[in-house]
């Protein structure tokens, strides 16, 4: 049986507010101080885990303290800076080109503004949602591994597309609790609901996840 719209848009508050409930410091993992230490840092995330990531910003943002000093850095040097990462080259260069493009065209600053963001060597979307609603407070969705996986075990999407799913759910949760509904997931998702051996018998929205009744 097909869900209406209204039921989907009240078991989605439902679920938002459990998982506040379980998850009430959720917070982005990062570790930044500025700006861009957070673009640089989401950067490096890619296909790695931000516990890494964590491990090396301390030492990289004080051997690079600015975006001018990312800008002008030696591209080879700082790839190896970032090496343990995953993806060091393309990571360096996206790195070094996006602050280059800062200091450059936005005398340093960080833009605020997706159409701008974008225009940055080596960021999309998800770098880009994720700076707006760490710093900017603009309502965004960082849509990664755990969105995507989890949004569609509850129905709340059936597409594995991160631009397709961000609009999705855009539709259905209301734009204050986007910026924290990312951090809940991504927290429930490591706890919880985790790939190959989801808690389910310990999962407090387990009532309202359509694929947990399927599965029992």
């Amino acid at each position: 049986m097909r869900e209406s719209k209204e039921k989907k848009l009240k078991r989605a508050k439902a679920i938002f507010e459990l998982l506040l409930q379980d998850f009430p410091d959720a917070k982005c993992s990062l570790h930044y101080n500025t700006a861009h230490e957070l673009l640089v840092a989401t950067i490096l995330s890619a296909q790695c885990t931000d516990k890494r990531v964590n491990q090396i910003t301390p030492s990289l943002f004080k051997k690079y303290p600015t975006p001018k000093a990312f800008a002008y850095c030696d591209v080879m040097e700082l790839a190896k800076d970032v090496h343990s990462c995953g993806y060091h080259n393309q990571k360096a260069k996206s790195i070094q080109g996006s602050s280059l493009m800062i200091v450059e065209e936005f005398d340093g600053e960080v833009p605020d503004h997706m159409d701008t963001l974008v225009k940055l060597p080596g960021v999309g979307r998800k770098t880009a949602n994720c700076v707006l609603g760490e710093i900017y407070n603009v309502p965004s969705m960082v849509i990664d591994t755990h969105m995507i996986r989890i949004m569609n075990l509850l129905n709340f999407t059936n597409s594995r597309d991160a631009k397709i799913i961000e609009f999705d759910l855009m539709a259905i949760f209301m734009d204050k609790d986007w910026v924290k509904l990312t951090h809940l997931i991504i927290e429930h998702g490591r706890a919880v609901c985790i790939a190959r051996r989801p808690k389910c018998g310990t999962c407090t929205i387990i009532n309202l996840c359509p694929s947990a009744v399927l599965s029992k």
